[in-house]
């Protein structure tokens, strides 16, 4: 799809490199270590953390904890109803949850969690757009807090986050690229992007797609630089 900037209104009138509203909400859920209700304008995803003792066969006898994440859209955070999955998860939802884990176990020394494995829910409450984005960041506010929780219970001697991690999506419409992409934009940007940095300003992951165009290496560093803008706000966030 075509747009050009001029016909271009961001919802709620927002600027080309600014973020939608953001809500965390911690300690949503009382029975996991770590939870929290993550908004981004109105997508929302309930992210827990699990704490198992035991690791992975493949981990036996190393000295070290592991971490994995889960991710699924519920029914009705979409419209048409979204099909439950059941036994067999679709490609989409089995790359986002790989892509999830991959982020938050950057941001964990694995022999500080020895023998215990994290589990990570991100559930998809409602989609408007950056539900894989929003679960790596909500899922890193819960991944501390439930590190948090083995400190204050005695089970681990150190804290295992050794940097903190967000993400945010970034688009390009007419050649401009734009932070934050709800779904209405996703549908209508020539190129998407997602963008997984760490609080050192490294890059973790990079998803960046032709949709309906091709990008220039100028316009990917444009993308990135705006993505990394997003992505310190989040950070801070992230914070309090």
């Amino acid at each position: 799809m075509s747009v050009t900037m001029e016909k271009w209104q961001r919802a709620e009138g927002r600027a080309w490199d600014q973020l939608r509203p953001v809500s965390l909400q911690r300690g949503f859920t009382s029975a996991p270590a770590g939870s929290v209700l993550a908004k981004f304008g109105n997508t929302q995803l309930i992210c827990t953390v699990s704490i198992a003792e035991g690791v992975p066969k493949f981990l036996l006898g190393s000295n070290q904890g592991w971490l994995t994440a889960e991710y699924r859209m519920l029914p009705a955070s979409t419209m048409p109803r979204q099909e439950r999955e059941l036994m067999k998860l679709s490609g989409r939802t089995q790359e986002i949850q790989r892509l999830i884990g991959r982020s938050l176990r950057a941001a964990i020394d694995m022999t500080a969690i020895a023998n215990y494995t994290f589990n990570i829910d991100i559930d998809v409450l409602q989609a408007d757009g950056g539900t894989r984005t929003g679960g790596i960041t909500g899922g890193f506010i819960a991944l501390k807090d439930a590190c948090n929780r083995l400190l204050n219970e005695g089970k681990i001697s150190r804290n295992p986050i050794i940097k903190s991690v967000a993400a945010v999506s970034v688009g390009l419409i007419n050649g401009h690229p734009i932070l934050d992409l709800n779904y209405q934009e996703d549908v209508a940007v020539s190129v998407d992007l997602n963008v997984v940095m760490d609080s050192q300003g490294k890059l973790i992951e990079v998803q960046g797609t032709g949709e309906s165009d091709t990008f220039s290496r100028s316009q990917l560093n444009q993308m990135l630089d705006v993505a990394e803008k997003g992505i310190s706000e989040l950070l801070r966030l992230s914070l309090t």
